[in-house]
């Protein structure tokens, strides 16, 4: 398929047009960034990792039922995907306590949560994500009440056959960020990526990191955590 002109630049990923006006490729670097882009660098074959893991748990949640962008991985580094219209929502779902939530609510990282948890943050870049609820994504027109619970099943539906397929792989998945996009037609399908940038994944026996927070928080060796994450999880 004929790669056109480039569309969109992001943080991690770069996303072209292709002659097909209903598919586009997406293109992963090496880029990392942390703190709300206060923090920049490169974590060596991110993109490679972040391709091909988040391609092969993409398939993984098809055959499960759950629809998805995802059409074909071209090479190491660039997929072919569906175009859709993005859903401006980041949705958080938690396992376990960490992060952002640990710091909120005064608990403790590595509690196990009593229920998994969803989180909603409106996807501006220019107000810095903030957290929303509900009422104020149907009050800003974000998404419709039937999307919302449509968005809502999938994303907790996607955390119980991730959770199986990683933890056969000896990885706790802790929490993680799910977006989502709309066909031409409105049905909602899982987009954007599944990797250690999106999710917290620590190892089910040491509790080791296996993510970004090695890079977000200085701690060294993340280039060879995604490596791991990759070699647990992806056959050739």
């Amino acid at each position: 398929m004929k790669i056109l002109n480039q569309l969109y630049e992001g943080k991690a990923k770069q996303v072209f047009a292709t002659e097909d006006p209903a598919i586009v490729m997406v293109h992963y670097k090496d880029d990392a960034t942390a703190g709300d882009g206060a923090k920049k660098g490169t974590i060596r074959d991110k993109g490679v990792v972040n391709n091909r893991l988040s391609n092969a748990l993409m398939q993984k949640l098809e055959k499960a039922g759950i629809p998805t962008h995802y059409v074909q991985e071209l090479n190491d580094r660039d997929t072919l995907v569906k175009r859709v219209e993005i859903v401006p929502l980041e949705v958080i779902i938690r396992n376990v306590a960490a992060g952002s939530f640990s710091k909120r609510f005064g608990v403790a990282e590595g509690t196990a949560l009593a229920i998994p948890t969803i989180e909603f943050s409106y996807k501006n870049d220019d107000l810095h994500d903030p957290m929303i609820n509900r009422y104020h994504a149907l009050a800003l027109n974000l998404a419709t009440a039937q999307e919302l619970d449509q968005i809502t099943d999938m994303a907790f539906r996607i955390n119980d056959i991730l959770r199986q397929i990683l933890l056969a792989a000896n990885i706790r998945l802790i929490d993680f960020k799910l977006e989502f996009g709309r066909l031409p037609d409105g049905t909602i399908i899982l987009a954007d990526e599944i990797s250690p940038d999106t999710c917290r994944f620590w190892d089910a026996t040491t509790g080791a990191h296996l993510d970004k927070d090695l890079f977000r928080r200085d701690l060294g060796g993340e280039a060879d955590a995604y490596q791991e994450v990759m070699r647990r999880l992806v056959t050739e």
